[in-house]
């Protein structure tokens, strides 16, 4: 469990000890607390202490874990906070652990209040689940208790807890909501924060019929993780932002804002027909090729100049290309089109630089490279890194797509046995 010290937190830890307590001791699972601490508050060394104590009073290990906050241009002390102590928590969680955390009804109201004054959508408005898998196998049993029960019941049983003075500092947005706004939302409506949960209930069941339509629309939409444009535009207006949405999610990239969205949607389709347009976010980015809609993680693409390897390759089958390109392999194969028998012992291996040109048949034109790439349906942007072969000063094999006609396997000459084929295993 997440073991922060304060109210809510050290109710939890009271509570899952005696549950933990009530089940047989051939099923009793095992509890452990991990502390953050985020190095952020003078008393933090005291908190990490008293959360030590507080655990091995009643026979749980609690491990500190100190972390580093850092300080991002634009984003919030509180949001980057929640975001290095995910990570920490995380990477210390066992393979068939769940994190437990102490959030509570009025977290919920809060989290709801903080969407909607961001302009979330549907998706950020269902709030937090109870218990969910993803990003982490995350269990939160407390959702249903408000943090006035769990302070009575508590202090009841003489429990002791820290305050973080930092919870006090209004500039913090969640802190203003709880101290400002929450207090006249239930003073005016006592149910505010069971009603707030309720409504978060109902949007969550509409987030899951949106999914099932997005669903549906990618089956006609969506091919081998590329979006059609032409389907896409039969759909009604709404009907593409909520497959976008799918989509976008479905390729692990983070969600951009109904601005960039709407971008997605409007502006690529409509370019130029030679144009290479392309809408960019921080964490992603969609470009579109041949009418179709491609989503990328935000990278540099390697220079001319970013690999460059001399490969004894009978010695050394694999090359490791680098620059998060892959590696080359060899493959005996009797029916490959590549004649080992005709390779120099080192080949060199390097990026384009452009005009290149090879030869596929021995009475057949010169072809440049970034012809037969554009023909073969390589979209512009993997072009500079598909890596190319070179026999002394001779263009051998663009990765495993071509292969020069000088070094192409003669059924009546080569024998089987002495046939290759190369394998390009590009990085995920």
């Amino acid at each position: 469990m997440a073991l922060s010290g304060g109210l809510d937190s050290i109710a939890l830890l009271e509570l899952l000890v005696q549950w933990r307590s009530r089940q047989r001791a051939s099923r009793r699972v095992e509890l452990r607390a991990i502390h953050i601490d985020h190095q952020l508050r003078p008393a933090s060394k005291s908190w990490a202490k008293h959360c030590r104590a507080v655990a091995r009073a009643v026979g749980i290990v609690c491990t500190v874990v100190k972390v580093t906050v850092p300080k991002r241009r634009g984003e919030s002390l509180e949001a980057a906070a929640r975001e290095v102590r995910y990570a920490a928590l995380a990477a210390r969680l066992r393979p068939t652990e769940w994190l437990v955390t102490a959030h509570h009804l009025d977290d919920q109201l809060e989290t709801l209040l903080l969407q909607l004054m961001r302009g979330a959508g549907v998706a950020g408005l269902v709030g937090m689940a109870e218990s969910t898998r993803e990003p982490l196998p995350l269990w939160r049993p407390l959702l249903e208790v408000s943090r006035a029960e769990l302070s009575q019941w508590l202090q009841a049983r003489g429990g002791r807890w820290v305050e973080d003075d930092s919870n006090l500092d209004e500039r913090f947005d969640r802190n203003y909501l709880r101290h400002r706004i929450v207090p006249l939302l239930q003073a005016r409506w006592p149910a505010a924060s069971k009603t707030a949960a309720r409504s978060a209930a109902h949007l969550g069941e509409a987030r899951e019929l949106l999914q099932a339509l997005a669903e549906i629309d990618a089956a006609q939409v969506i091919e081998d993780g590329v979006v059609q444009i032409a389907a896409l535009q039969a759909l009604d207006v709404a009907r593409q932002r909520n497959l976008l949405r799918h989509w976008i999610a479905s390729q692990g990239l983070t969600m951009p804002d109904a601005v960039h969205l709407e971008r997605i949607r409007v502006e690529l389709p409509a370019a130029r027909v030679d144009a290479q347009p392309i809408v960019r976010w921080e964490g992603g980015e969609v470009r579109r090729f041949r009418q179709r809609l491609h989503a990328l993680v935000p990278s540099a693409a390697p220079s001319s100049q970013s690999i460059e390897h001399r490969w004894r390759w009978r010695s050394q089958p694999v090359l490791e290309l680098g620059a998060g390109l892959g590696r080359l392999r060899w493959v005996r194969d009797a029916t490959g089109e590549i004649a080992a028998a005709r390779l120099p012992a080192v080949l060199r291996v390097a990026a384009r630089v452009g005009g290149e040109r090879i030869r596929l048949r021995r009475t057949g034109p010169n072809h440049t490279v970034k012809e037969l790439l554009r023909e073969r349906g390589v979209v512009p942007w993997e072009r500079e890194r598909v890596p190319l072969v070179f026999a002394k000063e001779a263009l051998a094999l663009v990765a495993d797509l071509f292969v020069a006609a000088s070094f192409r396997a003669d059924p009546a000459d080569d024998r089987p046995q002495q046939r290759l084929r190369l394998v390009w295993e590009r990085d995920a």
